[in-house]
């Protein structure tokens, strides 16, 4: 059974949780190869670039720029999301090329814009903290 409030929740895995429940602690977790250095996302027990399995999550600034979204006006889940909402996909400032999908919350949706900055905010649902992203209110990324 469906509520107006609900989410579909993750499954908390020892790969994700530490992702999942960030938000608890107001962090942003991010997995993190510790032989390249490279950050990436959805967590995986190896890198993706150099196949290395010494990876592990790292907290990281929760800034990010938004790189492509959609506007919706359809109520894809009901009462869970009022409409018009924003699906976004947002680059972490630390790695460009690791993006997140995430809503982005706390302005117009039609004011949402390419090259937007953000930062990280959580919305808790039972034991999961889901990142959304809300304006920073500095410059934008051209």
């Amino acid at each position: 059974m469906t509520r107006p409030d609900f989410r579909t929740l993750p499954e908390l895995t020892a790969d994700s949780r530490a992702f999942w429940t960030g938000g608890a602690d107001a962090e942003l977790r991010i997995h993190r190869c510790r032989t390249c250095g490279r950050y990436f996302h959805p967590p995986a027990p190896a890198c993706f670039r150099c196949r290395s399995r010494e990876v592990g999550p790292e907290p990281v600034s929760g800034r990010a720029t938004v790189a492509s979204y959609t506007l919706n006006h359809h109520p894809w889940f009901g009462e869970a999301f009022p409409i018009p909402y924003v699906v976004a996909l947002v680059e972490l400032e630390e790695e460009p090329d690791t993006r997140l999908t995430t809503q982005i919350v706390d302005c117009d949706p039609e004011s949402v814009r390419f090259g937007m900055a953000v930062e990280v905010d959580f919305e808790q649902h039972e034991d999961v903290w889901v990142p959304v992203f809300r304006p920073a209110g500095k410059g934008d990324r051209a």
